[in-house]
């Protein structure tokens, strides 16, 4: 890998994905801006993402990016393009354990449905791992609930 990206972002005027890289041999610090061409408020965010990573011109410098990176990126852009702010848009990054997943759309959910996946794989416990421990039992604590009228009435009635 000649270059290795350090930190990637987005810039909304005009849309393109700022990327800071160093090269490998020189060790120098460099800052490219690759302009999003072809993209809308419609257009579907991983084919554009794909399309970025696989172009032959920013292909060396966007191989240290991970898909999902430049997926975000791109949602944001999007996000931007539809008129929400950008606090909007990195507040859907989080996944919320309230949420009624059951409202969300399906694109929205596929969305959801991956973070939840990175966030399981990220504290998955492999055997080969040192903290791993076999056969573990946690007791969790049952919170104390509230007592409802209808609960104390008897079941002698049935």
């Amino acid at each position: 890998m000649l270059f290795e990206a350090k930190r990637c972002g987005v810039q909304f005027s005009p849309p393109s994905i700022v990327l800071i890289y160093q090269h490998a041999e020189t060790k120098k610090v460099r800052k490219r801006i690759i302009p999003v061409r072809n993209f809308s408020k419609y257009s579907d965010y991983s084919m554009a993402a794909e399309r970025l990573k696989n172009n032959p011109r920013h292909r060396d410098y966007l191989e240290g990016v991970s898909q999902s990176q430049l997926e975000k990126l791109h949602i944001i852009l999007r996000d931007h393009m539809q008129g929400f702010s950008l606090e909007h848009s990195l507040a859907s990054f989080h996944v919320d354990p309230d949420e009624d997943l059951n409202k969300l759309d399906d694109e929205e959910l596929a969305r959801k449905k991956g973070q939840m996946d990175e966030v399981f794989e990220k504290n998955r416990r492999l055997k080969d791992d040192p903290d791993f421990v076999y056969d573990l039992e946690v007791d969790f604590s049952k919170p104390t609930q509230e007592k409802c009228s209808w609960d104390d009435e008897s079941d002698d009635e049935f």
